[in-house]
């Protein structure tokens, strides 16, 4: 798999997620066995650069190339502006939103929403290409099938792309209208895969091994993107990995494989936001991990009453250490992936 002059490792991407893929969590997937990451969206307002917020989304220390920014807005100039700027800071691929359905992002008509306005949507995609090819920087897109049923504009919005010089393209497998709901579906993926030379990347309700070789297969994808399915459960990546090689089920992780790997995650994910936002925002990662297991939901419960992240961190060794007594490996459960952006909120 190859994004302009980077080699990547395997075609098992981690989709960018607000709120859930930074850097910490990036590394974590990229560890188990991912071979891309991209970042959080970055907003292209510039008022909003020098925020706390967009610091930390834009943070890659330690993260191994190649380095993805994910950028949003709606004004190509800004976009253009948008994407130089994260290449000075790092970035040696920059990613084009239209993909986000979020109402908060649609509203603005950034995300899915450019899927409506075609003219717009190409105006940026050829900003944001000659902004950066003086640093040869390649630039990607992640957009819907369209905006709704009867608008699925995917195809014509795909060529024009490649035409303007996009390196790669992502489709989820719903219109904005979709949101998260109902099932993805991968025919129109299929149909720009048969219609472009430009790699295609498949996303949306890839939740085991089975379902990631059956897409491929079905699409023609090169390469699927895993978002949902990898909250709580990162080691997913080598499990298809494993799968795509041998067509055999890879053993779930031992109990104290996955809490080692969850601690050093938060450990991370403290030292990215502090004790206090690092507390708060890891309680949803602590959830996502927990979720489907014997007795988890009542640990959840627990644990969002702490209020600090050493106790959250000598809860979580505790529950695991009490489950590894009873299970050496992870009971396995059936995939439950949050529903949109809200309820990813609440989870929080």
């Amino acid at each position: 798999m190859q994004i302009g002059p980077y080699s990547l490792p395997n075609p098992l991407f981690v989709a960018p997620m607000a709120g859930v893929t930074d850097r910490p969590f990036r590394m974590l997937c990229k560890r188990l066995g991912a071979g891309y990451a991209v970042s959080e969206m970055v907003t292209s307002r510039k008022d909003l650069w020098n925020s706390l917020k967009t610091s930390r989304r834009a943070n890659h220390e330690g993260e191994a190339a190649p380095i993805a920014v994910q950028i949003a807005g709606t004004d190509a100039a800004m976009m253009a502006e948008a994407a130089a700027y994260n290449i000075a800071r790092g970035a040696q691929i920059i990613d084009i939103n239209m993909g986000c359905p979020a109402k908060k992002v649609c509203t603005k008509w950034a995300g899915s929403a450019l899927m409506q306005d075609e003219p717009l949507a190409l105006e940026i995609i050829s900003a944001v290409v000659k902004a950066c090819a003086p640093s040869g920087v390649p630039v990607t897109l992640k957009m819907r099938t369209g905006w709704c049923q009867a608008e699925k504009n995917a195809l014509s919005i795909a060529l024009a792309a490649q035409d303007a010089g996009i390196a790669m393209l992502t489709i989820h497998g719903r219109t904005r209208e979709q949101g998260y709901g109902g099932s993805a579906e991968y025919d129109t993926i299929a149909a720009v895969k048969a219609a472009l030379s430009i790699p295609v990347v498949a996303n949306g309700d890839i939740d085991s091994p089975q379902k990631a070789a059956e897409v491929l297969k079905h699409t023609g994808a090169d390469a699927i993107m895993i978002g949902r399915a990898a909250q709580g459960r990162p080691w997913i990546f080598r499990e298809i990995a494993h799968y795509l090689a041998t067509g055999e089920l890879l053993a779930p992780p031992t109990v104290g494989e996955a809490s080692n790997w969850l601690i050093e995650h938060l450990h991370d994910h403290y030292g990215l936001y502090g004790e206090l936002t690092g507390m708060r925002s890891a309680r949803k990662h602590i959830g996502w991990a927990v979720r489907g297991l014997p007795g988890g939901e009542d640990f959840r419960q627990r644990m969002n009453l702490l209020e600090s992240s050493a106790e959250q961190v000598r809860a979580l060794s505790g529950w695991f250490a009490e489950l590894g007594r009873e299970y050496e490996r992870l009971p396995t459960t059936a995939p439950v992936m949050a529903a949109n952006d809200e309820q990813l909120e609440q989870q929080a």
